[in-house]
């Protein structure tokens, strides 16, 4: 029994003084990831809403853009979904890999903090 409690104690103590910043920084990270997350989805609705020709690379860049504000989780985030949507759609839409390669361009263009409105196409309603 003494034992146990000696090790409880010795974990609460261990606990108390470890880098709290670092778990701090963790929590940051998942919460900017699922905010990216978000960002991502919101963006692949939009475009969806729009249904306008020629606006794909541009929410593309804008949901890259929009996560990755969010910092490292977010940019990580719109990464891997990215990379997951590209890799599942060039086997399935028949678009070929130059299309996926232009969206992966327009995907690093967002990431990288470069302004979406470079693949805006004329016309698209000011709502998106």
């Amino acid at each position: 029994m003494r034992l146990c409690v000696c090790f409880v104690l010795l974990s609460i103590v261990l606990c108390a003084s470890a880098d709290r910043p670092a778990i701090v920084r963790a929590g940051q990270f998942v919460r900017d990831a699922a905010g990216g997350a978000w960002d991502m989805f919101r963006a692949y609705r939009d475009m969806r809403e729009a249904n306008y020709k020629g606006a794909d690379k541009y929410f593309h860049a804008r949901g890259n853009y929009d996560a990755a504000q969010r910092g490292p989780g977010g940019a990580w985030a719109a990464r891997v979904i990215s990379d997951a949507r590209e890799n599942w759609q060039s086997g399935v839409s028949g678009r070929g890999a130059e299309d996926t390669r232009a969206d992966q361009e327009a995907n690093r263009w967002g990431r990288s903090g470069g302004n979406p409105n470079r693949y805006r196409p004329a016309g698209l309603p000011r709502k998106y």
